[in-house]
């Protein structure tokens, strides 16, 4: 068996610090994909739809809104954020998908600035050919099967990339990154495994084997931009809100996603964007960072 993975670290943008993870469920986490006896478990029901939907409609029972007060004292978040009281909710997942106020996540106002399209812990890559190096050395990203589109996959091979990961805590609407005209969400079917570090350490496959989906996104200023969000365990859905092929404005609201931890993948084509520093300098010291939605992520480079 297998040494278990060390904790999942993380550098915090705001207080430079370096802390660690406290994961919704570590230790069912740690069991279904460390342990021999957790991994024939997962692939003979974890991952599969059915258990997603079966725990997604749990987390819509009324019985489930008894969750919320536990779970906001647990993980100390802060209701002053919320758009909505936290007795409001009638259910769990109401409280999760839950909308924040919009001084909470002010969007970083710099023309030239793309942003986060979510709250969580990121990673940048000023190529996507250097992400093997980041959750087990040898296990290469495989853009051509994560796009399936042979014609998509030339266009943005060798660009930038951020790997935004959202835990269960975070706040799970998601939003575009730069202005543009988006195209519809196209689904590309999938299981539901884990994105957190634990479980991609073991396999990074997972990323481009889930449920994931694809938005396009046209722009004047940055070329073609690909939002990518990446359904997991007890995410079965997402649920998006925006008209396609209509203008967005950079931070608006794509969708939401269902109860459970998630992932979102944000491809520039090359020479488009330049990533900010301590982005690029948390990646290479093997650490994600902590930003929240609407913070830069990096800058347009001007003539690209």
């Amino acid at each position: 068996m297998a040494a278990p993975s060390p904790p999942v670290r993380f550098r915090n943008r705001y207080s430079g610090r370096i802390e660690t993870e406290a994961i919704y469920g570590e230790g069912w986490l740690r069991w279904a994909y460390e342990s021999p006896v957790g991994r024939l478990a997962l692939r003979a029901f974890v991952i599969r739809p059915w258990f997603s939907r079966w725990y997604g409609w749990r987390m819509d029972r009324p019985a489930s809104r008894s969750r919320i007060a536990p779970f906001l004292h647990r993980y100390a978040l802060d209701p002053a954020e919320f758009a909505d009281p936290p007795d409001s909710f009638r259910t769990f997942n109401e409280f999760f998908h839950r909308r924040l106020r919009p001084e909470a996540r002010p969007v970083d106002p710099h023309p030239d600035a793309a942003v986060f399209p979510a709250d969580g812990r990121h990673l940048g890559w000023s190529s996507l050919s250097a992400a093997d190096r980041f959750y087990v050395k040898g296990q290469r990203f495989d853009l051509d099967s994560f796009l399936d589109d042979p014609a998509l996959s030339r266009t943005f091979q060798g660009g930038p990339a951020v790997f935004s990961r959202l835990c269960p805590t975070d706040y799970h609407r998601f939003h575009f990154p730069v202005a543009g005209i988006p195209s519809s969400p196209r689904l590309l079917k999938g299981p539901l495994a884990s994105v957190n570090p634990i479980a991609l350490r073991q396999r990074l496959a997972w990323l481009w084997t889930n449920r994931r989906w694809q938005i396009l996104l046209h722009t004047d200023a940055f070329g073609p931009v690909l939002v990518a969000p990446v359904g997991a365990t007890n995410v079965g859905s997402a649920v998006f809100g925006y008209p396609p092929e209509i203008p967005a404005a950079k931070g608006a609201e794509i969708g939401c996603f269902r109860f459970g931890a998630s992932a979102i993948l944000t491809l520039f084509a090359p020479g488009r964007v330049r990533l900010a520093g301590d982005l690029l300098d948390a990646t290479r010291e093997g650490l994600e960072l902590y930003a929240h939605v609407g913070d830069r992520l990096g800058l347009r480079i001007r003539g690209g």
